[in-house]
């Protein structure tokens, strides 16, 4: 294929640096993105010219200001291809928007006996909240298992989807296996029961193209850090009448309508959600790196991904002593893996003095790592602008380390 990923390496100042002395080979793109410039420089304008707080002042600034920050809803709403802005609701992350839904929605509605569906795949952020729910309302907690590839077993899905699932939650691409799950068809199945369907996009928005209609999907949430946007910033998609009938997650100033000592009028969506001072610098950063992305083509970053997916597998496959954990032949550019007898902490302290960054863990799925018997992977996950180059010095690096244990 392709691709100008020289061109677009320049477009990222971190790439450039060394790391312990060698070129610095990024892999760990599924836990954080770095940054485009332009994403850089948008936050540095905003600090640099023309600073100040949002929706509450008519001075200069105070609207431009404002006036940014709305605009990346406008962004995130067709980039999603929401059906109004009004359906953004700005949060700090995936993790904040799972417990806004649990907190808001789940508390609200779920009764005793009702029960919750999520994959033996997620990521805490996408168990916890709902185990914690689970427990204060009475409601039941069950998962859909996974095979030794990866896949989802669907053959049970009409039992686990029944007249008691209120609620259906699932990650879109697992950030330990990269198996990208069909989403759309287990989907369908729990609108037939009237279940509230929740879409952890976290690892799918900076790969492939989301359409919350075309999946039907009543929330989605994300984190702008992954999208090779800034921390602290994140995306809850909800559809509008849900938005609406929900109480607010957390309340404070720029939330409400009116405030007197008898009662509090709350804001319309999205500010009903949005309390306090917002995080101002992350949403703007956060539309310029979505611009961005998108004047490069999801769907070619999609195929560029793909392709080195494939040469870092095909890589791997040809050391005996490296094991895939994470086989489905639906991927995403994840791969984890482990070596013979050498533990995964190991593996990525000897990487990093060869200046390549993965990361060594559970990869917050202790889950997955239970299905698989394994303490812990090492992980690598590609973003576009890895090179073919890149993956050489990794597989040479692994050679390395399993010299260095003999």
């Amino acid at each position: 294929m392709n691709f100008p990923v020289e061109l677009i390496r320049k477009d990222f100042p971190i790439l450039s640096r060394e790391m312990n002395g060698k070129p610095l080979v990024y892999l760990d793109n599924a836990a954080t993105t770095q940054k485009p410039q332009i994403m850089i420089d948008a936050i540095v304008d905003l600090y640099s010219n023309y600073y100040s707080n949002i929706h509450r002042s008519v001075y200069t600034f105070s609207q431009m200001a404002t006036e940014q920050y709305e605009t990346t809803r406008s962004i995130v709403k067709d980039y999603i291809n929401a059906t109004d802005e009004s359906e953004i609701v700005f949060t700090r992350g995936t993790t904040e928007g799972i417990n806004f839904i649990a907190n808001t929605y789940g508390r609200r509605y779920l009764q005793s006996g009702d029960e919750i569906l999520l994959t033996e795949m997620e990521h805490h952020s996408n168990i916890v909240p709902w185990q914690v729910l689970s427990k204060e309302s009475g409601a039941i907690l069950r998962y859909i298992p996974m095979d030794d590839d990866g896949n989802l077993i669907l053959d049970n899905i009409d039992q686990l989807i029944n007249e008691h699932t209120k609620i259906v939650s699932i990650v879109h691409i697992s950030n330990s296996l990269g198996t990208i799950n069909p989403i759309k068809s287990i989907f369908e199945k729990a609108r037939k029961v009237g279940a509230i369907c929740v879409l952890d996009a976290s690892q799918s928005v900076q790969h492939l193209k989301v359409d919350v209609q075309d999946l039907d999907c009543d929330f989605l949430v994300f984190s702008g850090h992954k999208i090779y946007g800034p921390t602290g910033i994140g995306v809850l998609y909800g559809k509008k009448g849900l938005l609406e009938k929900i109480p607010p997650y957390q309340t404070g100033g720029d939330m409400i309508r009116s405030v007197t000592f008898e009662r509090t009028l709350y804001a319309d969506v999205p500010q009903k959600f949005e309390a306090g001072t917002q995080n101002i610098e992350g949403a703007i950063g956060l539309g310029a790196s979505i611009s961005y992305i998108k004047s490069i083509g999801l769907d070619k970053i999609y195929e560029y991904e793909k392709e080195l997916l494939d040469y870092a597998t095909s890589k791997m496959l040809e050391i005996p002593e490296v094991t895939i954990i994470g086989t489905s032949k639906n991927k995403a550019s994840v791969i984890s893996f482990m070596l013979e007898d050498i533990h995964p902490h190991d593996v990525g302290t000897i990487l990093d003095k060869f200046g390549i960054a993965v990361r060594t863990g559970q990869h917050c799925t202790e889950p997955v790592m239970k299905h698989f018997g394994i303490p812990a992977t090492t992980r690598a996950s590609f973003a576009f602008y890895n090179t073919k180059d890149e993956i050489n010095v990794f597989i040479d690096g692994i050679k390395q380390v399993i010299e260095t244990f003999k």
